[in-house]
């Protein structure tokens, strides 16, 4: 149980590093459009897996949705995503 625990605080890290992209005008815009295509997919009614298949849907959205984050943070100049993550205070992934 601790490890969902653990993924959770990851997960709520990175969310708080990609809203940080996003209002850091040093970002670039690509990673500022990956950011927002991430989080448009995760809210999108249309999915590879539909959410009505219940662990498979739900994984689906979470794991494209984390993969798009971290296209976005290889967008990012190492020095920026070292100051938004020391910001955030967020540990390298």
């Amino acid at each position: 149980m601790w490890k969902l625990g653990r993924l959770l605080t990851t997960f709520r890290k990175e969310l708080r590093l990609a809203w940080a992209v996003l209002r850091d005008p040093r970002a670039p815009k690509a990673a500022k459009l990956v950011t927002v295509l991430a989080a448009l997919y995760v809210i999108s009614p249309i999915d590879f897996v539909p959410d009505t298949i219940p662990i498979l849907g739900w994984l689906d959205d979470g794991m494209i949705g984390f993969l798009l984050l971290q296209l976005a943070f290889k967008f990012l100049p190492a020095e920026l995503l070292a100051s938004l993550r020391e910001r955030v205070g967020a540990k390298a992934v």
